[in-house]
């Protein structure tokens, strides 16, 4: 089979992953944080996550290439599916730690840097190519999670506020036998989200809807 088919191949599993979703009363879940949770399936006002996940589903065939070139091209692409077919078969402990720790390598660089804007959502490729910040951590290990074949239902981005910095950040938590895991870029480990104090939700998101978080 040529690199193009098993490209094109490759593309196709990862949108019917991304396509699938739980119902939202399908399994009952922590709070996060000590707070009230309060849903809404309207992703109309997060453009910028809706955005993310249309280009997950719409990317183009990419062009060979070196991996330390700064275009984007198969080289990257080929190191993330080296990652999902590694893991494929591990266990959710395993998946979870190798995730964090493979994205938390990426150096740390703001938006304005980056992009020139004040904030910019990044896909998983964009974050390979040119690395990025809180939530292109988070958004990069959902979407490794999603094509391992974790549901929807069980991962959310939570954009908060950190109380000891006093600013924005923005993490991953997956609901695994009834606990919340958070995958901080901050943190190397995986760790027991009730465990945190320091982090003050302000949302939650995934592909099905988003929650408020009252305290």
């Amino acid at each position: 089979m040529s690199m193009m088919a098993r490209w094109t191949i490759g593309l196709a599993a990862l949108a019917a992953v991304l396509a699938s979703a739980t119902p939202a009363g399908a399994a009952r879940y922590p709070a996060l944080f000590g707070t009230r949770e309060v849903f809404s399936a309207d992703l109309a006002p997060f453009v910028k996550w809706t955005g993310v996940l249309a280009r997950l589903r719409g990317d183009p065939i990419l062009a060979e290439g070196s991996c330390e070139a700064p275009a984007l091209n198969r080289c990257h692409a080929r190191e993330w599916r080296a990652l999902v077919a590694r893991l494929r078969g591990a266990t959710p402990d395993t998946q979870l730690d190798a995730v964090n720790r493979f994205m938390n390598r990426a150096p740390y660089i703001t938006d304005p840097r980056n992009y020139r804007v004040p904030d910019y959502w990044a896909s998983v490729r964009q974050f390979f190519t040119r690395d990025g910040d809180c939530e292109d951590y988070a958004i990069a290990k959902f979407v490794t999670l999603r094509a391992l074949g974790w549901k929807d239902a069980d991962l959310r981005v939570v954009v908060l506020k950190d109380l000891n910095l006093k600013i924005a950040h923005a993490v991953l938590v997956a609901y695994r036998d009834g606990r919340a895991w958070m995958l901080d870029n901050q943190i190397d480990r995986v760790v027991d989200a009730a465990t945190i104090r320091h982090y003050r939700p302000y949302y939650s998101i995934n592909e099905e809807g988003w929650w408020l978080h009252k305290p």
